[in-house]
């Protein structure tokens, strides 16, 4: 197979293939690229929204937390308000459990009221509140323990400085939201990892001496009916952190019990929304810190569930860019193909023109370029067969009706040399009027056979002078003419034999031999943009039905008896200038004269004075 032949026809050689190529390649890189930053900034969207919406879960956290550590802090503030719990509770903190029980009994038996009792106002505290997962008081001046189960179960643990680390763990204040302390839960047996506490100091009222602390335990777990609203709505793990790092809570389960992976990398998003690689792989960070609380909420949303967010997107930007593509290229391929066709086959018509094919026609009806095109190329093919008729028939025309004259070229000065010694012997035996004769009939000869480079209208009226005046001797005086015509148009190239045809006509058929007073006038002026010439006589006229037939014979009908002479004339006209130029011939019957009015194009414009030669 000759690949570079095919090349060469369909690729190199066509310019519509090349278009469509370009145009194709154009379209496919401009769809790509447009769809890739399309995908980008619909990804990096679908991203953001993710983020946002779980920057709102972490929010809904955060808002869940904070009431968590308001109803904390109000515990202490409720029992300042009221003395008598208060008191009780003061000294539930300064003395041994059994002494304070006795303090209860006599104080009822005393007075027959169950007084307020801080046991009990912590029980109702737990009850009251589902979150808390226990109370923890610790009372410095005993050194002990008293813890306060959500299940209802209390308890007394004596933690001696000189035994144990709680007494120095619970001297450290911490106002923050935090992971319950090691010691005291190895303490009071609890091993679960779902907590976070918040403690507060207890002091007596009445002397604001610190008497210990209140730590009350949450249920991490709890925190999960925050995210109730958004389960659906939000991707990745949220995390609650204190501010060493532990994990408070995880929505994964994974960290409960150790320090944030990401701690350091969450050190320095400063911003709401941070992402970037980490060394386990690409993560999305989210962070909200609480300056009140001390903890830290946490989002960490994986590349791959980002890439969850905005599958789809993928597949429905790549169909329609498919799509697009297809369309883009289908479409414009259909109509430069249309053009192709349409092209080609102007090519097809312009060669066989080449070829010598005149009549061929393109008609293409549409009115765009090509259209135009076919428009204007069988316009031109029109006036070029309109002038090839115009002028080489009329050339052909023209040597026919010359083909008399030229064959006295034969030897033109030997008849020249033999009419003048005729008319020279006729002058000396006293012929004068034979001797006019000759000179009238040797210049019309003359004038035949000489080819002037331009042929005027000069020329041709002053052949007619001489064929009339050859024939006003013959007659004796028997006829008479006029030729008047405007100087200015003498000059204009008329064809050669287009006036002396039709005065000939009018001596061979019109003119009256035993009259004396036969006439013809030859009338020369510009009209409209036309020269006219009339040629009237008063001669023996034109029947009807002879006229009749003249015209027929004018419009290309068969010639039936004369009228070539006029009918040669008519048509050369026509061909050389057009269907409005030629002969017209007016009579009104035998006896009644002729007029024959000759129209030729004016080249020249202004206004016309009429010079007159007349015979006779």
């Amino acid at each position: 197979m000759d690949v570079w032949g095919f090349y060469r026809r369909t690729v190199k050689n066509n310019l519509f293939t090349k278009t469509i190529l370009l145009f194709s390649f154009i379209t496919i890189v401009t769809i790509i690229i447009f769809s890739y930053v399309m995908f980008v900034s619909m990804s990096q969207s679908a991203i953001r929204r993710e983020l946002d919406n779980q920057r709102a879960a972490m929010s809904a956290i955060d808002r869940y937390i904070g009431l968590r550590i308001g109803e904390a802090q109000s515990i202490m503030p409720d029992i300042y308000r009221d003395d008598a719990l208060s008191l009780d509770l003061s000294y539930f903190l300064l003395h041994p459990y059994p002494e304070y029980l006795r303090y209860r009994l006599d104080r009822y038996a005393q007075t027959g009221i169950d007084s307020a009792n801080a046991r009990k106002h912590m029980e109702n505290v737990l009850n009251t509140e589902p979150d808390i997962r226990m109370l923890v008081l610790y009372s410095s001046e005993q050194q002990a323990l008293y813890s306060f189960a959500s299940s209802g179960e209390f308890r007394t643990v004596p933690v001696n400085a000189s035994q144990s680390y709680v007494p120095d763990a619970m001297a450290i204040e911490n106002a923050n939201v935090s992971k319950p302390n090691a010691w005291v839960s190895r303490t009071l047996g609890q091993n679960s990892q779902a907590l976070y506490s918040i403690t507060m100091p207890v002091n007596d009222k009445q002397t604001l001496k610190n008497l210990g602390q209140l730590t009350v335990w949450f249920d991490s777990n709890r925190l999960s009916h925050a995210l109730t609203a958004y389960e659906q709505e939000f991707k990745g793990d949220l995390f609650v952190l204190s501010a060493d790092g532990q994990v408070l809570f995880d929505t994964s389960g994974r960290y409960y019990g150790q320090k944030f992976p990401y701690a350091k990398r969450l050190e320095s998003v400063y911003d709401v929304n941070s992402s970037g690689p980490s060394p386990e792989g690409g993560l999305y960070l989210n962070k909200l810190a609480s300056t009140s609380g001390g903890y830290t909420v946490a989002g960490i949303m994986t590349q791959q569930e980002a890439a969850d967010s905005y599958r789809n997107l993928r597949g429905t930007i790549l169909t329609l860019g498919a799509v697009c593509i297809a369309f883009a290229i289908l479409v414009p391929s259909l109509f430069i193909f249309n053009f192709a066709k349409r092209t080609n086959r102007i090519i097809r018509l312009t060669q066989r023109v080449k070829r010598g094919d005149l009549k061929t026609r393109i008609m293409d009806p549409k009115e765009d370029e090509l259209g135009q095109i076919a428009t204007s190329f069988d316009d031109m093919l029109d006036e070029l067969n309109q002038y090839i008729d115009r002028v080489y028939k009329a050339d052909i025309k023209q040597q026919h009706a010359e083909l008399a004259a030229l064959q006295a070229r034969i030897n033109p000065h030997f008849l020249y040399n033999t009419l003048e010694v005729i008319r020279m012997r006729a002058v000396s035996q006293g012929a004068r009027d034979v001797g006019e004769m000759i000179y009238s009939l040797s210049m019309l000869f003359k004038s035949f056979v000489q080819q002037k480079e331009r042929h005027t209208l000069k020329d041709e009226l002053e052949a007619c002078r001489l064929y009339l005046e050859l024939f006003r001797i013959r007659y004796k005086d028997r006829l008479a003419y006029d030729i008047q015509v405007d100087p200015e148009l003498e000059e204009v190239e008329v064809p050669r034999l287009s006036v002396q045809p039709i005065v000939e006509n009018y001596i061979v058929h019109g003119i009256r031999s035993r009259d004396e007073d036969n006439r013809i006038v030859i009338f020369v002026a510009g009209e409209q943009g036309d020269i006219a010439v009339r040629v009237r006589d008063n001669g023996r006229g034109i029947p009807p039905e002879r006229l009749d037939e003249l015209h027929e014979i004018l419009r290309g009908g068969e010639e039936k008896s004369g009228g070539f002479g006029l009918r040669s004339v008519h048509e050369r006209l026509r061909l050389l200038y057009g269907a409005e130029y030629g002969l017209t011939i007016h009579s009104k019957g035998a006896g009644q004269g002729t007029l024959v009015e000759i129209r030729y194009p004016d080249p020249g414009e202004g206004e016309r004075h009429v010079q007159r030669i007349s015979g006779g």
